[in-house]
């Protein structure tokens, strides 16, 4: 078993297929698009594939050392930026290929007028102890 991060990045911006930005959808829509995600992770809670997850406000806080004490901290991101991260899940598969396959099918959640969104997910392995840094 491989633990990947489905990490998925809201699309304030007109996007691939569903172009529809996620504050014009109508309260069902977003109710629908809440569903699906949920239904998703009972669904892979009963295979043993689910980890975790969680959606994110989009209000944000940028913060990074700055080498002199207290760090700099910025407003943002913010929701009206082209791309915002909304929230991630962890799954636990057999294979790489099984993480694309569920990527895939959480891509397809409905959006505006119940079209799938075909957002764009970003699937990342988790690190571990077999990786070195150079190899």
């Amino acid at each position: 078993m491989a633990k990947y991060l489905l990490l998925k990045h809201y699309r304030g911006a007109p996007a691939a297929v569903n172009d529809v930005p996620m504050d014009q959808w109508a309260p069902d829509e977003v109710a629908a698009h809440i569903k699906y995600m949920g239904d998703f992770a009972t669904r892979l809670e009963s295979t043993g594939e689910y980890v975790d997850g969680q959606a994110l406000s989009p209000e944000g806080t940028w913060v990074r050392y700055d080498g002199e004490g207290r760090p700099p901290v910025t407003d943002g991101p913010f929701a009206e930026t082209k791309d915002l991260i909304a929230g991630w899940m962890v799954i636990d598969v057999d294979s790489y290929e099984r993480a694309v396959e569920l990527a895939g099918e959480l891509s397809a959640a409905p959006g505006a007028n119940g079209e799938p969104i075909h957002e764009w997910l970003e699937l990342r392995p988790f690190l571990s102890h077999n990786h070195t840094a150079v190899e």
